[in-house]
């Protein structure tokens, strides 16, 4: 059996605050969208440059009351950052609270509007330990 990945959907409840954080904070970019008006509901697929077929789909419906706050039994998305220090200081600097820190300047974990917990990794190699990530706490669950 042959299969391929196309793409991770999580419900939101604000498109323009996901897009916030997606898009300007982590990078990711608008490559298509699609409007139900039977179903009342936004499909917005994002995806990192130049990797348009490994999409997130946000799902938006459009007259829901329900609240998307257990994220994590989602369990997380991950992404690879050039730099694990200054993704984190973007982040953190725009309000983002960095649930585990890169202590070790590799992996940290924060959380969308939504509650959907984001791994972000190191790519390649660890980076050297730096304060104030090495002795900052964890916060919350991830």
């Amino acid at each position: 059996m042959k299969i391929k990945y196309l793409h991770t959907m999580v419900r939101i409840t604000d498109i323009e605050l996901s897009k916030k954080f997606y898009c300007d904070l982590l990078g990711l970019r608008e490559v298509r969208r699609h409007e139900n008006e039977k179903g009342q509901f936004t499909l917005v697929f994002l995806a990192a440059p130049d990797q348009e077929d490994i999409a997130i789909e946000l799902t938006y419906n459009w007259n829901s009351n329900e609240s998307y706050n257990s994220g994590r039994n989602f369990g997380h998305l991950a992404f690879e950052v050039a730099n694990i220090y200054e993704a984190c200081k973007k982040l953190q600097d725009a309000g983002v609270v960095i649930n585990r820190p890169p202590r070790e300047g590799r992996m940290a974990f924060v959380k969308s509007p939504d509650n959907i917990s984001i791994e972000l990794l190191q790519q390649g190699e660890s980076l050297e330990v730096e304060e104030p990530w090495k002795s900052m706490k964890n916060q919350g669950s991830w």
